[in-house]
Formats: C-alpha cells, sequence, structure tokens
C-alpha cells in the first residue's frame, strides 16, 4: 500500500485526485496507476484502469488470476467492473468511499453472486493515510477555488 500511496501522491502533484494503484503478481509489482483524468481529458483514466492495462501488458495476460491489487480507496463501479473481469484474486483498499464505492459501500460489484468471478477484499489498510491525502486534497481545492 505504500507504493500506492506513492502514485497517489504523484497524482496529487498533477493537480488529480490523488489516488493510486499497484498491481502485484508473484511478489513483483507489475502493473502501477495513479489518477490521470483530468490530463488525458478521460473519464476511465482511474488509477486501478491504468494499473489493469499496465499489469496485463506486463504478463502479456488478460486475466490476473494470481494478481492482489493495492488502491488507496475503494473501486468505483466501473474499476471494480474491469477487476471482476480481469479475474483479480485479491483487492486491498484505504479508505472507503461511501459515494461511489463498488466494493460494499454503495454496490458490491466485486463479489456479485450474478458474475462469473469474485475477489478476496481487504479493506482499511492504511485507511488514515489514504483518507487524509484525500481530504487534504480538496480541503486545497476548496480554498484555491476561495482564493487563499
Amino acid at each position: 500500500m505504500r507504493e500506492a500511496l506513492k502514485e497517489a501522491q504523484k497524482a496529487f502533484s498533477r493537480d488529480e485526485v490523488p489516488v493510486g494503484c499497484v498491481i502485484v503478481h508473484k511478489g513483483a509489482i507489475v502493473g502501477r496507476g495513479h489518477n490521470q483524468v483530468e490530463m488525458l481529458k478521460d473519464p476511465t483514466a482511474h488509477a486501478e484502469m491504468l494499473a489493469l492495462t499496465s499489469a496485463a501488458n506486463s504478463l502479456g495476460a488478460k486475466w490476473l488470476n494470481e494478481a492482489a491489487v493495492y488502491v488507496t480507496i475503494e473501486p468505483c463501479s466501473m474499476c471494480s467492473g474491469a477487476m471482476v473481469l480481469a479475474r483479480v484474486k485479491s483487492l486491498f483498499y484505504g479508505a472507503s468511499d461511501p459515494k461511489t464505492g463498488g466494493c460494499g459501500s454503495v454496490f458490491n460489484i466485486v463479489n456479485s453472486k450474478k458474475l462469473n468471478h469474485r475477489i478476496k477484499v481487504v479493506k482499511g489498510v492504511l485507511e488514515e493515510e489514504c483518507a487524509e491525502l484525500l481530504k487534504e486534497f480538496f480541503k486545497f481545492k476548496r480554498a484555491k477555488r476561495r482564493g487563499k
């Protein structure tokens, strides 16, 4: 999760919502990503989506059966669905997302019995650090809007 936090810091420094993600396969990081929605003008450029693409390219496979995803915030429905499609083995996330979370907060896509794959989920990993980075970012954005 520390590596995911480093990715989130990259997003923060680029004025993107600070979400970071790393994907680990057999003990090695095979994919990394941080939010690039604003920079790429792409609503799908979430940290998880970019890390999934990176990991699939690195492994030369569309399925990430033995992979673990580490992300600083609970994935949204899009990212959760992509992880199910990639057949990710496990997901570890920091802060919960009560507005758009796709892993239990709003939806539970990663463990839906209607889908053909389920993901082991561990929530609250370095939760305070992950949440604090998000709070700091939005506090900064609000102050900037008010001209402070």
